[in-house]
């Protein structure tokens, strides 16, 4: 199956040096005297200094540019993309108040059909055991990233560390501990004070149809879902506690924001809201295949994706229900006993509090 979805040019290198207005050919300079005619000051002298002048110039008005400037879809995602990583929202706040980035963002969030009073539509697509599963590589315009498909939902499980609440434990690790075929990472966690340990996963978590963790006591409160039912039924959207026992949930994580809900995608107006970057998803199709979806970022083989490409991309598999989980440099998906794609942590896997796992088809019960 051919996924690609548009190519890039490569830009052609220039075979002249411009500057201030003259066009030198670098091979046509004598370099025994290393000086322009009729002047005292070096050649490279008058390079450094101009491509000194070039980046001052440009870093003070690059910025200015972005954030004030006229071009609404890039000021979109390059606010996005701080304001979704918590480490960096000063940088969004130094440039602008925290009513002109709503502003900005406000109408390029997903809209939940869920918490807006739709009801979750049952798919019935039966039990289908089998060992099925494929890997296809994935190449956006400015990112590269895997989809897997497996076929029997029912082999799907939440998979955690075994140092929660203290610490995460990498993707690979998880799987392996649990004998998963494949995994990729699932919910967020609290990162107290900046130490990236993984440990206190954000909102609740379900194994085997019992809560192993949860922040919110109250069963009634709604919060982000990725769930699976006993029938192996993928949930999104906000659900409380007590909906999903209604639903028979079985394995769950709580995050979000859902980016198709019953067929329909949720992102219609902008980027999704979040920017660009490293991107974890998880789709279902009509007929139960599960979608891992994974899309490496920072980096200049890939940058990243929005969240509005991530939910394209499921649309192009088919996915009727899909979510977004926790990207950037959590984002990683583990197959056959080993890492498949490029964790963007410059020290690879990043220790995460759960996973979506893939148990063989002997464990399932």
């Amino acid at each position: 199956m051919n996924a690609k979805i548009f190519i890039i040019d490569k830009f052609k290198p220039l075979n002249n040096f411009y500057y201030t207005g003259e066009v030198f050919n670098l091979s046509r300079i004598k370099r025994s005297k290393g000086k322009t005619k009729g002047t005292g000051i070096p050649v490279w002298k008058k390079i450094a200094v101009f491509l000194a002048f070039e980046f001052i110039f440009s870093a003070i008005t690059m910025p200015l540019l972005v954030f004030y400037g006229p071009f609404d879809n890039v000021k979109r995602t390059v606010v996005g993309s701080f304001w979704s990583t918590l480490s960096h929202q000063y940088i969004a706040r130094f440039f602008l108040t925290d009513q002109a980035i709503s502003r900005i963002l406000g109408n390029s969030y997903a809209v939940d059909p869920n918490a807006q009073g739709e009801e979750v539509q049952v798919l019935n697509f039966g039990i289908n055991h089998n060992d099925k599963i494929e890997v296809y590589k994935i190449e956006g315009g400015n990112f590269n990233g895997k989809m897997m498909i497996i076929y029997d939902p029912t082999r799907i499980a939440v998979g955690y560390s075994s140092q929660m609440p203290r610490s995460g434990e990498p993707t690979s690790v998880i799987a392996k501990k649990n004998g998963a075929i494949a995994a990729i990472n699932a919910g967020g966690f609290m990162d107290r004070k900046w130490a990236g340990t993984g440990g206190a996963p954000l909102g609740y978590l379900i194994h085997d149809g019992k809560s192993v963790y949860g922040q919110q006591m109250n069963e009634n409160i709604k919060q982000e879902t990725a769930a699976f039912t006993d029938k192996g039924m993928l949930i999104v959207g906000r659900h409380s506690l007590k909906q999903l026992k209604k639903y028979g949930v079985k394995e769950a994580v709580s995050f979000g924001p859902p980016l198709i809900v019953n067929g329909k995608p949720t992102i219609s107006n902008g980027d999704g809201g979040w920017g660009i970057a490293p991107r974890t998803a998880l789709g279902q199709r009509a007929d139960g295949a599960v979608l891992f979806l994974v899309v490496d970022g920072r980096s200049l083989d890939s940058l990243g994706a929005t969240l509005r490409e991530v939910q394209d991309t499921m649309l192009k598999f088919k996915a009727v229900n899909a979510v977004n989980l926790d990207g950037g440099s959590s984002t990683t998906m583990y197959f056959n006993g080993k890492v498949i794609n490029t964790p963007s942590d410059a020290l690879g896997e990043r220790a995460v509090p759960s996973v979506f796992m893939v148990l063989p088809e002997k464990e399932v019960n």
